[in-house]
Parts: structure tokens; sequence; C-alpha cells
């Protein structure tokens, strides 16, 4: 029986990304509505899928290294917080773990309460789910205590606290709806990473290319041997030059060595592209150390426009007046 991981307990938006998992396999899943630990769904071929919640994001990655669970899914980025860090670091410095596919859901955020609750003085939920919902959290008052998770939050919500987290959460939990749509931006997304063992990462690769998508994303994690200026513009040229677009870069540092950084790159081709590899081959050639973190198909979620409305507040442009540029870049 196949066996998948999520952050648990039943009804986080990492299950929801799990059962959305599955089901984009082509086959029926069991819908979050009624989660559970015995969570049955179809994999490809018929073989039945058992959705198991994790008590953290560590042990859904040391459970797939081990070979507990065939796959996991794990939350990567937040399109308003960005990068999940314990995640991240994780994949980063996982041997034996690797991406083949992720899964983009819409983030929406419900508060809830007991049933005959009393005086609301606390507001609770994952801190990624409280810093989204600001708004909510500033004009009710109340004080924020962060929770290991937003469904954690609503199943151990007591009488004294609004939880805030998943729709589903309120019929799993016996919880009455006090507000719907919290979030302070709507349309927020969050990015989830389907994660296997390493030696099974290219027969599941191969599979899906197999089914046929065009376009293809790579996450890698690039360590330089020397430092000091230029080292960031020798990377981001090489892929420049080589004809091959990056989406994403941000540094890591290493742990226990100060002031050295690992780069975390996502390029939009596939590594076993000839642009690709022979980017990848000057790298190694140049003395960096290079390791694939993540392969999965490109869904189009990161093309669009960039809105004017996500721009920082202060940001110049062309066209900026002296004054406007001397106080957005601190020219004068």
């Amino acid at each position: 029986m196949s066996r998948v991981a999520y952050l648990g307990p039943e009804g986080t938006f990492t299950h929801q990304a799990a059962v959305e998992w599955v089901r984009s396999q082509g086959q029926h899943a069991a819908g979050p509505a009624a989660p559970g630990p015995s969570d049955r769904a179809e994999h490809p071929g018929g073989a039945p899928v058992e959705l198991v919640p994790a008590p953290a994001v560590t042990d859904v990655y040391a459970g797939v290294a081990s070979g507990d669970f065939d796959q996991g899914i794990v939350a990567i980025e937040s399109s308003v917080e960005g990068y999940v860090v314990p995640s991240l670091d994780a994949i980063v410095g996982s041997e034996d773990v690797v991406a083949i596919d992720e899964v983009v859901l819409e983030i929406t955020f419900d508060a809830f309460v007991r049933p005959g609750h009393g005086d609301l003085t606390e507001v609770t939920a994952h801190p990624h789910g409280l810093a989204q919902c600001q708004g909510f959290v500033t004009r009710s008052g109340a004080l924020p205590v962060p929770a290991a998770s937003n469904a954690s939050a609503c199943r151990d919500a007591t009488v004294h606290q609004v939880a805030l987290g998943p729709s589903i959460c309120g019929e799993l939990y016996g919880l009455e709806l006090l507000e719907a749509g919290v979030e302070d931006f709507h349309g927020a997304r969050t990015r989830f990473l389907t994660i296997v063992r390493r030696d099974r990462a290219r027969d599941a690769l191969a599979a899906a290319r197999a089914a046929g998508p065009a376009q293809w994303r790579t996450m890698l994690a690039l360590t330089p041997l020397v430092t000091g200026p230029g080292v960031l513009a020798r990377i981001t040229q090489a892929f420049g030059g080589g004809g091959v677009n990056l989406s994403s870069l941000i540094t890591r540092p290493l742990k226990a060595l100060e002031g050295k950084y690992v780069f975390v790159l996502t390029a939009d081709a596939a590594p076993w592209e000839p642009a690709v590899r022979k980017v990848l081959e000057g790298l190694l050639a140049a003395g960096d150390s290079v390791k694939t973190l993540g392969v999965f198909p490109a869904r189009g979620e990161l093309d669009e426009a960039l809105s004017s409305d996500h721009v920082p507040v202060g940001s110049v442009g062309a066209g900026a007046g002296a004054d406007e540029l001397d106080r957005g870049l601190l020219w004068a």
C-alpha cells in the first residue's frame, strides 16, 4: 500500500494539498471533508493510497528518507510570506529526498470559535497564518498565539480563543464560524512539493515525462567554492549566457559556518535539457558544488505579470522626479 505523509493534524492546508496531488494523478481521492489517518485514495494503477498525518514537517522528510512513506507533501513557499524556511532547509540538508512534483493551493482563512465561548482574548494559528491575517488579529484586539499548524490551532482551541484555519476545520472540530475569509490578501497561494526518495525519483520523473508536460522547472542548491565580489554575478551570468531563465534565487546560510551560504535557485527548464546540463557542467568545472533539489512540471502559476499593487511601497521607477529618487534611493 502506498503511503503519503503530510503535516498533520487532519485538516491542514497540507492535508488538502495531499488530497489534491493524489487526485492529480488521475484517480479519485477521499475529499478533505472527512479526513483522518486512514484516508484512502486511489493511486495510478488502482493501488490504494493512505494519507498519513505527521506531527512535524521534519517527520515527513525523515519518513520519506527512511522509506516509511512513499511520498510526502510539504509546503515550500507562500505568495505572502515567502519560503517556508524549515521545509526549505530540510530539503537542502537532506541527502536522500528530492521533489518530483508540486501542488499550488489558493489559501483562505476562516475564524472559528467554540460553541458557548467566553471572552475571546486570544487568536491562534500557525505563525504564517497569523501573518496572513494581521488585519483581523489587530481589529480583534486579542493576543496572537502561535500554534504548530492551523489545524492544530482549530483542534485545540479553547473557549477564550479564536482559531484561524481552513474552512473544513469547522466541521472537523465542532467549531462555529465567527467570520469567513479573514486573510489580508485574497488570492494568496502556497506551493507544496511532492517529495520522494532520491533513488525513486528517476522512475517517477520518467513516468511524468511520458505523460507529456512540455515545460519543467528545476530547483537547485549551489554552493560556491570561492566567495567574494562577483560570485553571484558569475552564477547568474552562467545561466543567462546559457539561455536558461532563473525564476527564483535566494540564499540560505550553511549551518555552523559563519559567512558561508548556499544559493537556492529555480531554473525554468529540466536538468536533462542540453542547455541546463551545459550550465551545470560549467559550474562544476568552476569548483561549485551543485545538487538538484527538485524537478517538476511548470504549470504557469509563476508566469503571471507582476501587478503594480505588489511593488513595495516607496519604490521608484522610470520617470520619477529628483525628490522621489533622492528619497527612494538615498542618493542625496
